[in-house]
């Protein structure tokens, strides 16, 4: 059997990695595409360090780009690479511009598809992703969901139950791999409690007034924690383009950093007194870590996070904002527990259905 992977953005290497793992150990033919559609060192090549992942096979580069013509550019660079490789199966992960692209490619040539990650629905349309995980999810033989609400929403949607195979999460397989190490990082003057911030969906960064309004929301925080914000190439692009550098820059108490390997990351996540966040995986890693998380967005295709985790969705609405974190500063956080099958052995899992096929 020869599997071939496709990684295109942070968040798929750190899925990617541990099944990559799994299936070497039990001797399976694995070739690798990074498709480059993040392209900035510690948005991507630090990550194939810190998670052990070979060097791709093939880069197919295909940078930024409109929705559009990125995943146009990755299906036109891909599809010789599927010719040359013949693979018997495509692994995708995700819900990225590559990871539909990848499917389309390999759906039209024959080839079976695996979705990690499978089964999550926002139900907002308006958002990209919601449209790659729909789509990838039609095009798929392997549907492997990371929890109860996957399997529900694909049975929903007429997919095969056969097709279906529900084995954990993998983010957390890289999760507690990496986690010893993150426990060895240094503070480097950190606080003893602080506040993390992540901030890149459009509907927070591409609307003026939405992120005005978030900033102000930051410095109220700041008041009573110091705030971390690792920020996001696009979302440091909009505060400048928006001329509200000097405005976020100048609070003593809002300390805006590069974005971090995800060890680093880590670290501070697990130090964190609460974390804010419009990020999807974030809002599955303080589920795990049991920190309070509050995503600034008005639905999640991860709702197991707030039925069963630390999550709670607060949108735009700043009072909401407010009330939650009185709620957290008082001690009064919202308690959680960790999701069934999220114990670091998901990967095994993806390994043992494929060598049953």
């Amino acid at each position: 059997m020869h599997i071939l992977h496709v990684v295109g953005a942070r968040p798929n290497f750190m899925k990617a990695a541990p099944v990559l793992r799994a299936l070497k150990s039990r001797g399976v033919r694995q070739s690798l595409v990074h498709t480059g559609q993040h392209y900035d060192r510690n948005m991507s090549d630090v990550f194939f360090t810190q998670l052990a992942i070979p060097e791709p096979d093939w880069n197919l580069g295909v940078g930024s780009g409109s929705h559009a013509r990125q995943t146009a550019e990755v299906m036109t660079a891909f599809e010789p690479v599927v010719l040359e490789a013949k693979p018997d199966v495509l692994l995708v992960y995700g819900d990225v511009n590559s990871t539909v692209a990848a499917a389309l490619v390999c759906a039209k040539l024959g080839v079976r598809v695996g979705h990690v990650e499978a089964g999550l629905r926002s139900f907002d349309r308006a958002m990209p992703e919601e449209i790659n995980r729909m789509v990838t999810d039609r095009l798929a033989d392997f549907l492997f969901t990371p929890s109860e609400d996957g399997d529900i929403n694909l049975k929903n949607e007429g997919v095969a139950p056969e097709k279906i195979h529900r084995v954990g999460n993998v983010m957390i397989d890289s999760l507690l791999q990496l986690l010893p190490a993150a426990m060895q990082v240094p503070k480097n003057g950190l606080p003893d409690r602080y506040a993390l911030v992540t901030l890149h969906r459009p509907s927070n960064v591409d609307d003026s007034d939405a992120l005005k309004s978030i900033l102000s929301s930051l410095l109220e925080v700041s008041e009573h924690l110091p705030v971390v914000f690792p920020v996001h190439p696009r979302t440091r692009q909009r505060i400048v383009d928006l001329a509200i550098g000097d405005f976020a820059l100048n609070a003593a108490t809002l300390r805006l950093v590069d974005p971090l390997p995800y060890i680093e990351f880590l670290a501070l996540e697990r130090g964190a007194a609460v974390i804010i966040t419009d990020s999807g995986g974030i809002q599955e890693e303080t589920t795990f870590l049991q920190i309070p998380c509050l995503t600034l967005r008005s639905n999640t295709e991860r709702p197991i996070t707030v039925s069963m985790g630390t999550n709670v969705l607060v949108g735009q609405d700043r009072e909401k904002l407010r009330s939650e974190l009185t709620k957290i500063y008082a001690g009064e956080a919202k308690p959680g527990v960790i999701p069934p099958l999220w114990d670091g052995h998901a990967a095994e899992r993806i390994a043992d259905v494929l060598l049953r096929f």
